[in-house]
């Protein structure tokens, strides 16, 4: 039931931060929802990780965090360079 309870507030968190992605009023506001989109596309998997009892998900949430943090800091310094 507790599992059934996150697995609920994991998919209404991804579903706002894609709001704020396609809604953002400013540049930077869509770069931070992408960021936060990502932080819950991690979270899911380490929690789809804990579902299946499998550990290999656990280095692919690693990875994938890794990635998502590198692109953040691309886009920023992207962002940074254009003004």
């Amino acid at each position: 039931m507790i599992l059934f309870i996150f697995l609920v507030l994991v998919a209404l968190g991804f579903i706002l931060a894609l709001f704020r992605v396609f809604v953002g009023p400013t540049v930077p506001d869509r770069i931070v929802a992408l960021d936060t989109l990502n932080v819950i596309v991690t979270g899911a998997i380490a929690l789809f990780a804990l579902i299946e009892n499998n550990e290999l998900f656990l280095d692919i949430a690693l990875a994938y965090a890794i990635l998502a943090f590198l692109e953040t800091v691309v886009v920023a310094r992207y962002l940074e360079g254009r003004k």
